[in-house]
């Protein structure tokens, strides 16, 4: 069975509560920019995009065509029906990754091309660690607080085992700058980003705790004028549904030429 990270309900709840409140939706405006540069590459015209997120409303104003669907365990897309999946800044979310990556590439036409974006690496690693330290001052113990984000090598690794062809991963670094620690959980309440993690504390938090937290923030990483800075980590992941017309890896040992005469350099032998 599959370890619950994230408290669905309070995901939700998060959520509309951000969006009845005025959602800060700057993440998804930059995340849509890469996903379109990145689309801008591809020569291939698209004609029947899917896209899962949990903020419907930037995507569908860029894609009005497309089919949006909630990022929801079970994802409500057909069997082969789409040219290209868009899984929009929601896969660190999932309790199973990899089981949202394999219901997308089932719904991909072969040849269907899979783009994923989402917080991940450094992502928030300011805020993780100064909360981390201060309650480790103030109460003598740690919790979960800020939701755990995939690093660049392994969420490569779910696309292969996903089943997608050609996969790629890269990464695009933003740093956005606060007044101070209270300004920067705002914006990630306005966001719906908050700690909707299963195993977060359920009591009151002690002032102190956020207080030193603040001090510790303040002094590790501010930007020299009196602000803090925080980083925002996109993770875009891509990959293709296998298709015969894509390029295969040649067969060990089949290849024509030797990579010596090609550098034009003497061979040294191996020894045993």
């Amino acid at each position: 069975m599959t370890a619950q990270m994230t408290d669905r309900a309070a995901l939700l709840r998060q959520r509309a509560r951000a969006a009845a409140e005025g959602p800060a939706l700057f993440l998804h405006e930059a995340a849509l920019a890469e996903v379109q540069d990145r689309l801008a590459m591809v020569n291939k015209a698209f004609t029947a995009p899917g896209i899962v997120t949990g903020w419907p409303a930037p995507w569908r104003a860029a894609f009005p065509d497309a089919a949006i669907v909630s990022d929801d365990p079970t994802l409500e897309l057909e069997t082969q029906a789409h040219d290209l999946i868009i899984h929009a800044m929601a896969l660190h979310w999932s309790d199973d990754p990899v089981g949202q990556l394999i219901q997308a590439r089932r719904a991909l036409k072969p040849d269907g091309l899979f783009l994923g974006i989402l917080p991940g690496g450094t992502t928030l690693h300011q805020l993780r660690a100064s909360l981390a330290q201060a309650e480790s001052q103030i109460t003598g113990g740690l919790s979960p607080r800020v939701v755990p984000t995939g690093e660049v090598r392994d969420l490569g690794g779910l696309l292969q085992r996903a089943g997608l062809a050609l996969p790629v991963v890269d990464s695009a670094p933003l740093t956005a700058s606060y007044r101070d620690m209270t300004a920067l959980m705002h914006d990630l309440r306005a966001m719906g980003e908050g700690n909707a993690m299963q195993a977060r504390p359920r009591n009151f938090t002690r002032r102190a705790v956020f207080d030193r937290a603040a001090q510790i923030y303040a002094g590790a990483f501010g930007d020299g004028t009196g602000r803090i800075i925080a980083t925002y980590d996109l993770i875009c992941l891509t990959g293709w549904a296998p298709d015969p017309s894509q390029q295969q890896p040649l067969r060990p040992g089949s290849a024509t030429a030797r990579l010596a005469d090609a550098l034009n350099t003497q061979e040294t032998p191996l020894g045993d």
